[in-house]
């Protein structure tokens, strides 16, 4: 009886042990690794230099749900982060629970910010763009693009380093320095221009500058893809042939009247290097960061005669091609009328 009274005591003993540890595997559970924020989507927080553990205590909780907040807080105050606070954007994944984004942001593993860069026309407007969603400020990225001695580090001039930045998405640390992102964009640049389109451009007799040089007029003039190749064909007769490109977007960009919906002949006077009214060959850089289409247009140009081009007069974003002056005089009439009949100055 006796042998069978300490036999039951134990298996009660460690039915009461298993169940104190099923409860405290669950607290635990439940304080360290159950969800932090209880969405279904990742959330960010953004840490800068500034930062305390006291603005990051606010800035966490925002996303939090009180339980993890709390266990993320004691995982702190029982550790060396409050005095080694990293910089950088850090997630908030659905199933990330308070251990694991304290381990991720004590450590400095970082998400990246799916950065897209648009095409522009100025270097202003880019910097003003790419500002937004990282930790540097415009100003900073505008010293750097200013700068002709940083330009000449990646290969470009003041005019000409906007072709270093070609459209798409890009994933970089939110932290990272202007002068980081800039040796980030000519690692991509040279990636993108590496093999195959290198070789067309030697092929055509350009550079990559002037390739994207062309593209930007090119990419201002139609917004019809499959136009562009015909477009970019045109403009290398013009070249060939010594003639001046008369690109209409570049006396805009002279102007820097990118609003303008028609081009009179005062306009064509400005002294400015841009205008191709008045200077032969490709102007010092692009009009703007040109579209990868247009790029591949320039690379990939059709071969045929037309010197001239203008508007079609249903404004249809296609344009009427011409071989000779007479020709296209008789299109740009066409088109004038239909401006005027719109009442569009």
């Amino acid at each position: 009886m006796a042998k069978k009274g300490k036999k039951k005591g134990l298996r009660t003993l460690l039915v009461i042990v298993g169940g104190v540890i099923v409860v405290v595997a669950a607290v635990v559970y439940y304080f360290l690794f159950s969800s932090m924020t209880g969405k279904d989507k990742p959330q960010y927080v953004f840490i800068d230099s500034d930062d305390n553990i006291d603005s990051i205590y606010v800035k966490v909780q925002k996303e939090s749900r009180s339980h993890p907040m709390k266990a993320f807080r004691w995982l702190c105050s029982i550790s060396s982060y409050p005095e080694h606070i990293k910089v950088g954007k850090y997630a908030l994944e659905p199933d990330y629970g308070a251990y694991d984004v304290f381990v991720r942001m004590k450590s400095g593993d970082q998400a990246t910010v799916h950065l897209y860069i648009p095409s522009v026309r100025t270097t202003e407007r880019l910097a003003e763009l790419i500002a937004k969603r990282m930790l540097f400020s415009k100003d900073d990225l505008l010293a750097e693009l200013d700068n002709p001695t940083a330009c000449k580090k990646y290969g470009f001039d003041t005019a000409t380093v906007m072709c270093m930045f070609i459209p798409n998405t890009y994933d970089i640390y939110w932290d990272n320095t202007a002068q980081q992102f800039l040796e980030r964009m000519k690692k991509e640049s040279d990636r993108f221009w590496k093999g195959d389109r290198e070789e067309q451009a030697k092929k055509i007799g350009l550079t990559p500058i002037e390739v994207i040089t062309l593209a930007s007029i090119v990419n201002e003039e139609t917004a019809k893809v499959d136009e562009m190749p015909k477009v970019a064909g045109l403009y290398m007769n013009r070249l060939h042939k010594d003639m001046l490109l008369q690109a209409d977007p570049t006396v805009k960009f002279a102007h820097k009247n990118f609003g303008a919906k028609r081009i009179y002949k005062r306009m064509l006077t400005i002294d400015n290097p841009y205008n191709t009214y008045k200077y032969k060959g490709l102007p010092p850089g692009p009009i703007r960061n040109p579209e990868q289409a247009a790029i591949d247009a320039v690379l990939n140009y059709t071969h045929h005669d037309y010197l001239y081009m203008c508007a079609k007069e249903d404004f249809s974003g296609y344009h009427n091609f011409a071989t000779t002056f007479a020709e296209h005089e008789r299109n740009a009439d066409r088109y004038a009328k239909a401006l005027n009949e719109r009442g569009i100055k």
